[in-house]
Parts: structure tokens; C-alpha cells; sequence
């Protein structure tokens, strides 16, 4: 079958196989729904250790392909082109059919653009299915070891049972102060910028 009509079909295939499987841990938003999707397909075809690799592939060629990120986040590509690119992608990356069926049906729904959105939310899931707690931690400067310690401290409050705590850290001068906290599937937004915004929009809607 060749590359084109593989996808395709697979794209039609997806939500009929997906109906039953649960991840570990529920996302939201648009890419929460696609990520879970895959979940539940990869699950039933026991791909679930291959797309994860095949994401994490697919994530690195974003980065260094020019023609992929073009065919992807463009609003005006050629349709014709975008399944050539894609088509040669999977080729190369050898990927998966769930991989390939998550591919298709984003393309098939305009939604390549959030691919990458969706391949963060799988890798959440994925680190859920381990007995994983993903967990990003935005601040103003970064922090030092004692505050570093006091953090992962309070966070493992979250934790149930077995599970291990993976952190990830980074530093974005914007939210000027505080911290944004995502762990699991709560967020928490204890920056000093949304303050600023959430009093600013107090004094204009009362002006």
C-alpha cells in the first residue's frame, strides 16, 4: 500500500480503535484529546514504547528540518506537498503506525501545527503510565539548592503511592516574580505577572 493511502487509512481507522484504552492520567485541551488518542491506539497495538521514540524523533527533525517545520506550521502549503513531506518523513523515521495514523489525522484536521503541543502531552501521559509525575517549574531567575530543595519538598506532597517525581526547570524573565507550576494535569500560576495582569483588568473594567 503506498505511503499516502497508508495514512489515510490509518486516519480513518483511528477513533474506531481507541474507544476502550484509558491513560493513566487525563490532559486537557485540543492537545490532551489527540495525545490520548494515541494512547489508546498505540495501547491496543502495543506501540506505545515505539511512538514515544518515534515522538521524540519526530520532535528532534522539527528542529533541524527546514521542508518538515515549513510543511507543518505553514497556513498556505500545498496540500500535494504536505503529504510528500510527511509521506518522507515517516519513511525516514521509520515510524510506527500509530505515529504515522497520529500524522495523518492531524493533517487530515489542520492541526499539525500542535504537533508539538501534542507530543508534550504524550510524553506526559507516558511518564503517568511509568509512575511518572511530570512536573515543569517556570521562575523569574533561577533558583538556588536550598530553595530547590524546599520546592521538590512541598512537591512531593502531590505524589501518590510509588510514584516518582520528575522536574524540569526553566527560566523565563516575564513573569518578572513567583513561580508557574504544572504537575501532572494541575497548573498553577503564582507569578507576579499574572497579578499585574489580574489588577490591571480589575482598574480598566472599573474605569
Amino acid at each position: 500500500m503506498a505511503a499516502a493511502n497508508k495514512l489515510a487509512v490509518l486516519s480513518r481507522s483511528l477513533s474506531s480503535r481507541t474507544q476502550s484504552v484509558k491513560p493513566p492520567i487525563q490532559v486537557f485541551g485540543l492537545e490532551g484529546r489527540y495525545a490520548t488518542s494515541l494512547y489508546s491506539a498505540a495501547s491496543k497495538l502495543k506501540q506505545l514504547d515505539q511512538v514515544e521514540k518515534d515522538l521524540n524523533a519526530l520532535q528532534g527533525a522539527l528542529k533541524t528540518s527546514t521542508s518538515l517545520r515549513t510543511a507543518i506550521t505553514s497556513p498556505i502549503i500545498n496540500k500535494k506537498l504536505m503529504a510528500n513531506t510527511l509521506n518522507k518523513t515517516a519513511g525516514e523515521l521509520k515510524l510506527a503506525p500509530a505515529t504515522a495514523n497520529l500524522l495523518g489525522l492531524l493533517a487530515e484536521n489542520r492541526r499539525l501545527k500542535n504537533i508539538d503541543s501534542v507530543i508534550n502531552a504524550f510524553k506526559i501521559i507516558m511518564a503517568a503510565h511509568r509512575g511518572e509525575v511530570v512536573c515543569e517549574v517556570v521562575t523569574a531567575k533561577p533558583l538556588d539548592s536550598s530553595q530547590n530543595k524546599q520546592l521538590e519538598s512541598a512537591l512531593r506532597a502531590f505524589l501518590k503511592g510509588n510514584q516518582q517525581l520528575k522536574i524540569t526547570s526553566r527560566v523565563d524573565p516575564s513573569i518578572i516574580g513567583g513561580l508557574i507550576v504544572s504537575i501532572g494535569d494541575k497548573y498553577v500560576d503564582m507569578s507576579i505577572a499574572s497579578k499585574v495582569k489580574l489588577y490591571t483588568d480589575v482598574i480598566t473594567s472599573s474605569a
